[in-house]
């Protein structure tokens, strides 16, 4: 079984609260005292070691990039496009998928994740090629949520998205000359949003199969906004609509 490092205070202590497996922790042997108790406090509970290593010993580990504190743990396992009907299912929610369309940037895919994890949606879906994967500046970005949003890795968006179809969700792209206001979206629906690469944006083939597409209205001289920020806009507007005040 693969191994993975989780580097840092929050994404470790997410990940120790998780499900996955956690071989060993190591900390830096001046970490101070509060944040060495929470984790000490979190490993037992989990029952992993905790080792006390020098700040070479984590340099030589991490290239220097390691805020004090490193767990071993099992490799992230991707999903299945199953796993996100049956969260939503298990939910008694319509799904609510979020769709990456060869998205490269790791930071802006662990933004995405913790949006994602924030307005309710059931998952995100990748492709296996041209795109970033689940790695450890994703789940740093993500600051823990990596744990929580089930992720689907496929071959084809294209053919994903005709399965998605197949099953009642409709599929809404992103883009500045899009048919309809964002604001527009309907929360109720069974909804998969599809979110372009940050300079070309969704490509011809995945744009010409999506349902509809909506756009961002802006008034300033930058044409569009990153990828991460207009997705969080979208999701957050699906939350709003299934969440309405006083409820």
């Amino acid at each position: 079984m693969s191994k993975e490092l989780i580097i840092g205070k929050n994404p470790v202590l997410e990940v120790l609260a998780s499900k996955r497996e956690v071989y060993s922790v190591s900390i830096l042997d001046k970490l101070n005292k509060k944040t060495a108790d929470e984790i000490y406090e979190a490993a037992q509970a989990k029952g992993v070691v905790v080792n006390r290593v020098s700040r070479g010993k984590l340099d030589s580990l991490t290239n220097g990039r390691h805020q004090g504190i490193i767990a071993s743990v099992e490799g992230y396992a991707y999903a299945s496009l199953e796993d996100l009907f049956a969260l939503a299912e298990s939910k008694d929610e319509q799904p609510f998928f979020i769709i990456l369309d060869e998205l490269e940037d790791p930071h802006n895919l662990g933004a995405i994740l913790r949006t994602a994890d924030a307005t309710g949606a059931h998952g995100v879906i990748i492709p296996k090629r041209r795109a970033v994967g689940l790695t450890q500046s994703v789940a740093k970005a993500s600051t823990g949520a990596i744990e929580y949003i089930p992720v689907v890795q496929v071959t084809n968006i294209v053919q994903t998205i005709k399965q998605l179809k197949e099953r009642y969700v409709w599929i809404v792209g992103t883009s500045k000359e899009g048919a309809e206001d964002y604001r527009t979206l309907d929360g109720e629906t069974a909804i998969a949003l599809v979110i372009g690469n940050e300079g070309k944006g969704i490509s011809k083939l995945v744009l010409e199969n999506c349902d509809w597409t909506v756009s961002l209205p802006m008034i300033g001289k930058i044409p569009s906004l990153n990828a991460s920020v207009a997705s969080s806009l979208l999701m957050y507007e699906i939350y709003r609509k299934r969440h309405p005040l006083g409820e």
